[in-house]
């Protein structure tokens, strides 16, 4: 089963008039993970897609992709699907990949419909427009380029997992990976940026129980926030910063989709800037 929804691009102005459920309708994406099923959320920011799927019962395949606008959903897009589950498969282009927990499968322009299979597997799905056709690459997150911030008196101790990234392969314009915050450690992304050129969705994970994390956004001097759980995910237009914190330690992948893929290119937020 295919479930697809349209999210239309929020202008600051109006995101200012906002109360919780209405800034959670715009920007919150929930039950991802539903068994035998795809769920796909098309955003105009930058024509992203964030999506899951559980393929519970027996594979699931995606192709055909209203929103996309083309007979196959990657005829002009490249994806990348992450599973956050136990063993997970996914056929494409001829080929068949296996994923672990946390792996990354590159999918470029042209991969055609994509099966994907795995009684225990979730995966998480992210797309956006190509212009031009990569070769597929599988990521584990072993082969990931790691980068340590932050510290324990800061309690924003963690490590970047850069996976499609320059530093590990090429993509059109999907810069994506994984942050893990130390034992302790609550912050992530703070000081706070954002990146006009580039929008950009977090999934929250490893939140155990009861745990949250108050995810802020907004723009600088008009910050709002929302309470997130484990496995939500959060668009962020590129005029709104993204960081949080939690009630424990947590993860959280990201991604970003726009005009470049460098990661550095962001407009930094300073501490006394906020509001």
């Amino acid at each position: 089963m295919l479930k697809t929804q349209l999210r239309r691009a929020i202008d600051p102005r109006h995101a200012k008039t906002m109360d919780t459920g209405a800034l959670r309708d715009e920007f919150l994406i929930d039950n991802l993970f539903q068994p035998d099923c795809v769920t796909l959320t098309y955003s105009q920011y930058d024509r992203m897609i964030v999506g899951g799927a559980m393929p519970k019962s027996g594979p699931l395949t995606i192709d055909a992709v209203k929103e996309a606008g083309s007979p196959s959903w990657l005829d002009r897009r490249e994806a990348v699907l992450v599973n956050l589950g136990d063993a997970g498969k996914v056929e494409a282009g001829g080929e068949s990949y296996d994923l672990g927990r946390c792996d990354m499968l590159y999918l470029g322009m042209g991969s055609g419909a994509v099966t994907i299979s795995g009684r225990e597997a979730r995966f998480y799905i992210i797309s956006a427009p190509a212009h031009r056709a990569i070769p597929a690459r599988l990521v584990t997150i072993k082969d990931a380029a790691q980068v340590p911030l932050g510290g324990r008196d800061t309690s924003n101790e963690r490590i970047i997992y850069q996976v499609v990234h320059p530093a590990v392969m090429d993509s059109c314009q999907i810069v994506m990976g994984m942050t893990r915050l130390g034992t302790g450690s609550v912050w992530n992304t703070m000081p706070a940026h954002k990146h006009e050129r580039r929008s950009e969705a977090y999934l929250y994970l490893d939140l155990e129980g009861d745990n949250t994390v108050v995810h802020l956004m907004g723009q600088p001097d008009e910050t709002r926030h929302m309470i997130l759980r484990n496995e939500q995910a959060v668009l962020s237009p590129p005029w709104s910063i993204h960081c949080g914190a939690g009630t424990s330690s947590y993860s959280f992948i990201w991604a970003m989709a726009g005009d470049n893929v460098d990661y550095t290119d962001v407009d930094m937020i300073a501490m006394e800037d906020l509001r």
